[in-house]
């Protein structure tokens, strides 16, 4: 299994890290609570990589 180690260091570090992921939900087409919201079957693909699916159309960073 492969994993992603995201570490976010200081002020500088928590607003560059906020910002990713804002910039990944967004490419992903999800809304700020984690809801798909998206128009293309694209953005649903690799989901998993960076979220979790909590229920149909809902997820969480993992």
């Amino acid at each position: 299994m492969r994993e992603i180690v995201h570490l976010q260091t200081g002020q500088c570090g928590n607003q560059i890290g906020a910002a990713f992921w804002q910039m990944i939900s967004a490419e992903h087409g999800l809304d700020a609570s984690g809801t798909y919201e998206g128009t293309s079957d694209l953005q649903l693909e690799r989901m998993n990589v960076y979220f979790n699916e909590l229920r149909l159309s809902s997820f969480i960073f993992r």
